[in-house]
């Protein structure tokens, strides 16, 4: 392991209940001081006091504010991953409207806890191999979701599913991110009615 690597990750796994309960609080004021405060400003000192703890106990989990935000990042992720499985447990809705409806409005609620601390994820969260490695096995689970979808439902003329999957799939996550995102605010009902619309329309042209 790099030393870049070593720097992005967790100094310890928490092995008690409240080990826990105290890396938790690291992780929940970590999120309340980057969307108030942004990341620069967004200091360890800062997460510390909002957690009510003294900053060594704080650096006896994390190394530095990078692995907070990559463990941030990583929640995030697991949170979407876990949204895709609910969903797989359920019975599909009957058209492809439906289907795809179901996927973006999944999408667009996974979204929706800060969009402040979103920014911060998406733009200046570090990318270590780990973290680069989840986030490609959660697109490849995405993917193969929809591609099972596309290959089995009457209403898709797509020829390529797996690409068109890809396409889908990488549309919604970016769309998403950099609408709920943006400083101005977004219409959540019209963004998930007008993204809805385009990829039915895509998969049935």
């Amino acid at each position: 392991m790099t030393s870049d690597e070593r720097r992005l990750r967790p100094r310890k796994q928490p092995r008690q209940p409240r080990a826990e309960i105290t890396r938790q609080r690291i992780l929940t004021a970590a999120a309340h001081v980057f969307a108030e405060h942004g990341y620069a400003s967004g200091t360890t000192n800062r997460i510390a006091e909002r957690a009510r703890i003294s900053i060594g106990s704080l650096y006896q989990y994390y190394p530095n504010k990078d692995a907070i935000l990559v463990e941030l990042l990583a929640a995030h992720l697991d949170a979407g991953m876990a949204a895709v499985e609910h969903h797989q447990g359920e019975e599909p809705p009957d058209s492809l409207e439906g289907i795809v409806r179901v996927f973006v409005r999944a999408a667009i609620e996974n979204h929706l806890d800060d969009p402040q601390l979103l920014r911060v994820m998406v733009e200046q969260a570090p990318r270590s191999g780990a973290l680069l490695e989840r986030i490609s096995r959660h697109e490849r689970v995405l993917v193969t979701s929809m591609r099972d979808l596309l290959d089995h439902h009457p209403e898709v003329r797509v020829e390529d599913t797996h690409t068109a999957a890809r396409l889908a799939v990488s549309t919604v996550e970016l769309v998403v991110h950099q609408l709920i995102a943006a400083p101005d605010p977004v219409d959540l009902s019209r963004l998930e009615n007008e993204l809805t619309a385009m990829l039915t329309l895509y998969l049935t042209a």
